[in-house]
């Protein structure tokens, strides 16, 4: 297993797997939406994504959007796309890529990490409960238009 920042260099592999990612929430397949999504984030340098190969097979991947926090004063990191290809699940590479984006979020000097998932992925949160992340429940309500 080798989980790397991501780079145009692995467009072509980022792309196959978001593809993935997209048809497992019930998106229709868009390659080439796809591709330029990924590559504009790259390019603008909008988000950050760490690849995981199992060999060469790219496997999975975990994207991270910046967020501020005016009361700390400190960046945040959003782990808004987690996926880990079928072929590679309970193997260990989604603990692994949330580390390096964890590690990602400690090199940077970030508050922490945040992240959402549907309240039926058990499986995911079972995962991030593992890890650490606590599920808020009681402090905020959110909203959105």
């Amino acid at each position: 297993m080798n989980i790397f920042k991501a780079t145009l260099n692995d467009l072509d592999a980022l792309t196959e797997l978001f593809d993935l990612y997209r048809l497992f929430y019930q998106q229709k397949s868009d390659l080439v939406g796809a591709k330029k999504f990924i590559q504009e984030r790259l390019l603008n340098e909008e988000s950050v994504i760490f690849i995981a190969y199992d060999e060469s097979d790219p496997i999975g991947f975990v994207q991270l959007y910046p967020s501020f926090s005016s009361v700390s004063m400190k960046r945040t990191w959003v782990l808004n796309d987690l996926y880990v290809k079928q072929s590679g699940r309970g193997k260990g590479f989604g603990e692994s890529l949330i580390k390096k984006a964890l590690a990602f979020a400690k090199e940077t000097d970030a508050k922490g990490v945040l992240l959402e998932t549907a309240e039926d992925n058990r499986i995911a949160q079972r995962l991030y409960e593992k890890i650490g992340f606590i599920k808020e429940t009681t402090h905020f309500y959110f909203y959105e238009i």
